[in-house]
């Protein structure tokens, strides 16, 4: 994982011990474990970034007041409607589902933290930390805050963000969930009662969704602000801290001051946004602009949409495909946006007639990439490349040379959505992500792909002030500098044991 850190001279870090068997401050931290803190597993789904406490505080502070963002405030309610369909899905549930299935998402070190963490100030810190590091490490991740009434996976929780606040060489801690429209109908209710995709398989599945349907169409639940989690992503553009989740729109975060955070609300871009956002929206380092899409089982099937750097949403790009598909990242290069047509469908009657998950890949399909101008305000300029069936969850970064576009991303041979359910030795057997080399000349159609490590690879993080750009060629500069650094070393060294020589004569 990489921590991105604000430029700043003179900064040293020094290499810190892991919380592990030690006692936090006043026990305040007793009921989350150590690695909530510091320990991030390579398996983890979290999303880093750093804010700049001077600069990007200010845009935070600026923003509580801006019309854009929606308040959320639902109106569920309860009555006896809603016990007789609390009791018809009880019913549900103990004859359906299998009680026997493992819930490792829910247990051990996966198990979720119920409770938020107010900021805890002065954590005890090993080695020391720059007074000019100054700044708030965040991750947001799937965490339950009601026991789960049937099927869990990984990423059904509620999002949660955790924030390290680092001011003056002192750390700060605090924990919130995302106070999104679901949650807050689910504390209403104190207990969970939206349907999760955990939930989607088999007849049991069709019947859990009916029983969404119908609570939603008896006003038991509230639709107006989505049903999303936002527990994907965190990205910052235009002032704002988005968390993100892609059934749903981004939901603003403010990072108090004090290390705290704070929900603000729904942003649907001055009305103009009216369909989901991608949990991996592409942020433009030198143009400042957004890209982002949202993808759909109703056509169109997906829409792509770019954002300017002033936070003004340009209009809907359909992009044409054949049938809805899961789509969950894309990427972006000086000049293009890429899209992923790849065979994970939507397929309902497959799920209740052959018990798999709503979504399911199909291996006698090809993986159809789709080149566009990042620009374009239709999608006839799209230029679409076939490889081997594959799906890809996320990419770690695409750009151009010469007539070729160049994707570097994380390619899963023949995957089953099942493998984040069941316990820990299949999902490591089931995960044989690959890191692969993608290209896709313009000029003559052709694409090509090379597989440029073992697995299991996923998760990638750049940094990203180089999105868009020539990874081998930054490479090559810092290969470069490094040598550079190196024979500037040799030479003071050598003109030091000259000065000694000369001493010692």
């Amino acid at each position: 994982m990489l921590l991105l850190l604000p430029t700043r001279p003179h900064c040293s870090i020094t290499a810190t011990k892991h919380y592990q068997n030690k006692t936090y401050p006043q026990n305040q931290l007793r009921n989350h474990r150590p690695w909530a803190l510091q320990h991030f597993s390579p398996s983890s789904r979290w999303r880093l970034s750093l804010l700049n406490s001077v600069s990007d505080q200010t845009f935070m502070e600026e923003k509580i007041n801006d019309d854009s963002i929606l308040s959320v405030d639902p109106k569920p309610s309860k009555g006896f409607s809603s016990k007789l369909i609390d009791l018809l899905e009880a019913l549900v549930v103990k004859f359906m589902h299998d009680t026997s299935l493992p819930l490792n998402y829910l247990s051990g070190n996966f198990a979720p933290l119920r409770d938020e963490t107010p900021p805890v100030k002065d954590l005890p810190v090993h080695g020391f930390l720059p007074e000019c590091l100054n700044g708030e490490f965040l991750r947001v991740g799937p965490n339950p805050k009601f026991d789960p009434v049937a099927g869990y996976l990984w990423f059904d929780g509620d999002g949660m963000i955790h924030g390290v606040r680092i001011k003056d060489g002192k750390a700060t801690y605090a924990s919130r969930y995302v106070k999104t429209s679901r949650l807050k109908q689910e504390e209403f209710f104190g207990a969970a009662k939206l349907m999760k995709i955990g939930d989607l398989k088999g007849i049991f599945g069709l019947l859990m969704a009916n029983m969404q349907h119908l609570r939603t169409k008896l006003k038991i639940l509230d639709d107006s602000y989505g049903n999303g989690t936002a527990n994907t992503s965190l990205v910052y553009h235009h002032g704002q801290l988005l968390a993100l989740q892609e059934t749903d729109k981004p939901y603003v975060i403010k990072v108090l001051e004090g290390g705290d955070l704070q929900t603000l609300g729904m942003i649907d871009y001055d009305k103009r946004l009216t369909h989901s956002f991608s949990a991996h929206p592409k942020v433009d380092p030198v143009t400042g602009e957004m890209f982002t899409y949202g993808y759909s089982h109703m056509p169109p099937y997906l829409i792509y949409r770019v954002i300017s750097k002033d936070g003004f949403m340009h209009d809907p790009v359909p992009i044409t495909i054949p049938e809805p598909i899961m789509m969950h990242d894309f990427a972006i290069t000086e000049n293009y946006s890429i899209f992923m047509d790849l065979p994970m469908h939507f397929r309902p009657k497959e799920m209740v007639k052959e018990k798999k998950m709503l979504y399911s890949f199909d291996p006698t399909k090809k993986a159809r990439f789709g080149v566009l101008p990042r620009y374009a305000k239709d999608d006839l300029m799209i230029k679409w490349f076939e490889l081997p069936n594959c799906f890809i969850f996320h990419n770690a970064n695409a750009w151009e040379e010469d007539e070729e576009v160049v994707l570097i991303t994380c390619r899963l041979e023949n995957p089953n959505l099942d493998m984040v359910s069941g316990n820990e030795d299949e999902v490591l057997r089931c995960f044989s992500n690959e890191l692969y080399e993608m290209r896709f000349n313009m000029k003559t159609g052709s694409a090509s792909q090379k597989k440029l490590s073992a697995s299991s690879v996923d998760f990638p993080r750049i940094n990203e002030s180089y999105t868009g750009k020539d990874m081998y060629m930054v490479l090559e500069h810092f290969w470069t500098a490094f040598q550079r650094l190196q024979e500037l070393s040799s030479l003071i060294c050598m003109r030091k044991l000259r000065q000694e020589k000369q001493c010692c004569k």
